[in-house]
């Protein structure tokens, strides 16, 4: 019985320590918001980007993960750039085949006839 009673005690005694904790708050208040954490180093905007550039791009951790707007905007980004650049090598490739085909076509009529061709 005297067991019993001393758990009692200690739990009331547990229970108002939280409590007084809890309702008073301190003196401090609620803890101030954190500014958020941003992306320090963003791929160049005034110059294509490098295998380098996207080496050193980290994004910063939040608390699910990565900040998905950051995430967004350099995946947009580097999406652009490669489109840019499969349609830049698109063209010079179209553009060498039809400088190779050209330069065949006027080495064949550049040759001369042989003389079986000229009777």
């Amino acid at each position: 019985m005297v067991m019993f009673l001393f758990l009692v005690v200690a739990l009331a005694v547990v229970v108002a320590a939280v409590t007084l904790a809890v309702v008073s708050g301190g003196d401090s208040g609620p803890l101030p918001d954190a500014a958020p954490e941003r992306l320090r180093d963003s791929l160049p905007p005034d110059r294509p980007v490098g295998r380098a550039d996207v080496e050193r791009l980290r994004f910063p951790l939040v608390a699910r993960g990565y900040r998905m707007a950051d995430v967004d905007d350099a995946l947009g980004r580097l999406g652009a750039e490669l489109a840019e650049r499969d349609a830049r090598i698109a063209d010079l490739e179209s553009a060498l085949a039809g400088a190779r085909a050209a330069i065949a076509h006027q080495h064949v009529s550049m040759e001369k006839p042989t003389p079986k061709e000229q009777q």
